[in-house]
């Protein structure tokens, strides 16, 4: 699959491609982040590529690549080749499992999974991941008639409107969860309420915007004009997050209500369920405050209707540096931190999660930076403010539970430093569980 940049509504070809390259991006781009969950091999970042969607065509020093032709992509080294490469699936061998047995004996430091469908949760555990520290709920909306709904949500003009989109999203959201809650049982699962830019989810195109006034029985002027009234300067830092579940309530209801319903629905299956509820982009505790009322009033009003109950827990994503400087404040509500080090080390250095590499090449070469910060965590930078963070966090909450779910969670420089800090566990990709399990190992024993 070859794109310009990837977004969450390349979901489904991306499921069923071999690998994955864009022009723009890098270590935590979309495509990055979502190929390494998935195991797939993926290159980002070529900005030699000149992609044109119209003619189906690649472009790279004069040679043009047509739909249809093989090309082999290497993960690791960033190196494209022209042709099919022979390629065999790797094997674990039985020295692998006794390694990691022996990792386990001497880590303090627990390793969890990003995971978004109960397929890469049954991967991870596998692994052995001992829970997931990042559920992304928008990857669920991109199947079936999921999409339509969601759509019909965002493009309604009314909170009235986006309630009856938003019910018939629910029992697809809840099923989703019982998937992942199932494979995780008795495993604490962390669920990131909605976080991306609304305009990601809509139809940019004639025929998606068509299909989406036939749904909902209004004009195709309608639907161009609310699509246009969605786009932003700057989505990275506008309508995402935790703001989105403040001006619009409703969505958190929603999955509220799913998250803890199929908590319930499980529970009279057996199925040992220990959820936790992350509200994302926090920067003011007042934020939180107002999503963690929204949750408890659902939760409170759904487990009467019910007449049962059950444990869960209410947090946040550090991933804005005001958050960082004011965590005694925000520990005073939330019950956890999850550090999202992606979107931390954007916002702390200014860098753009999907442009840094116009410019990292020349950075690195006249060592300007050791290694991209997007890859090793920015120890002086980006690990203080998660040091000061869990320090200030803690003196306010002893028993604050502290983890880190960005990409940083499966490299083992910045696993030791988490180790360091007094971290309860890192979250990465499942296939980057057994190196960070190892690290955990290593990091214990150097104490």
């Amino acid at each position: 699959m070859v794109r310009i940049e990837t977004s969450p509504e390349d979901l489904a070809g991306m499921q069923v491609a071999e690998g994955i390259l864009t022009a723009r991006g890098g270590m935590t781009s979309h495509a990055a982040v979502v190929a390494r969950g998935m195991g797939k091999c993926c290159v980002s970042g070529a900005g030699a590529l000149n992609i044109n969607y119209k003619n189906k065509t690649v472009e790279v020093d004069g040679q043009v690549f047509k739909e249809g032709d093989y090309i082999s992509l290497n993960g690791t080294t960033g190196e494209i080749y022209e042709g099919k490469v022979e390629t065999q699936e790797a094997e674990v061998s039985g020295d692998f499992s006794k390694l990691m047995e022996l990792a386990d004996k001497y880590t303090k430091l627990q390793v969890r999974t990003n995971a978004d469908t109960p397929h890469d949760a049954t991967v991870a555990r596998n692994f052995g991941a001992v829970g997931i520290g990042l559920c992304r709920t928008e990857h669920m909306f991109f199947e079936g008639d999921k999409i339509k709904a969601m759509r019909e949500m965002i493009l309604s003009e009314d909170a009235e409107g986006r309630k009856k989109a938003l019910e018939k999203i629910l029992p697809y959201q809840q099923e989703d969860f019982k998937g992942i809650f199932k494979a995780m049982d008795g495993c604490p699962v962390t669920v990131r309420l909605l976080d991306p830019p609304l305009h990601e989810f809509v139809p940019h195109d004639e025929k998606g915007q068509q299909e989406m006034a036939d749904t909902m029985g209004v004009s195709v002027d309608y639907i161009r004009q609310r699509v246009e009234s969605l786009c932003e300067h700057n989505p990275m830092l506008g309508h995402r997050g935790c703001r989105l579940g403040n001006t619009y309530p409703e969505i958190t209801q929603m999955q509220t209500l799913a998250i803890l319903g199929a908590a319930l629905e499980l529970k009279k299956e057996g199925v040992t369920v220990l959820p936790e509820i992350m509200v994302p982009l926090t920067g003011i505790l007042y934020e939180f405050k107002e999503q963690e009322k929204v949750i408890r009033d659902e939760a409170e009003k759904l487990f009467a209707e019910k007449g049962d109950r059950i444990d869960y827990k209410v947090g946040t994503m550090i991933e804005i540096p005001r958050a960082a400087l004011t965590a005694d404040r925000i520990a005073s509500s939330a019950e956890f931190f999850s550090f999202g080090t992606n979107d931390l080390t954007q916002m702390t250095f200014g860098y753009s999660r999907d442009d840094i590499a116009s410019f990292l090449p020349i950075y690195l070469e006249k060592k300007i930076l050791k290694v991209d910060p997007f890859q090793v965590l920015d120890q002086n930078g980006v690990g203080q403010l998660v040091r000061m963070a869990t320090e200030k966090g803690r003196a306010i909450r002893p028993d604050l539970k502290c983890g880190i779910c960005g990409e940083h969670g499966g490299e083992p420089s910045s696993v030791k430093f988490y180790h360091k800090v007094g971290l309860n566990y890192v979250s990465c990709s499942p296939y980057r569980v057994p190196i960070a399990r190892l690290a955990a190992a290593q990091a214990a024993i150097e104490e």
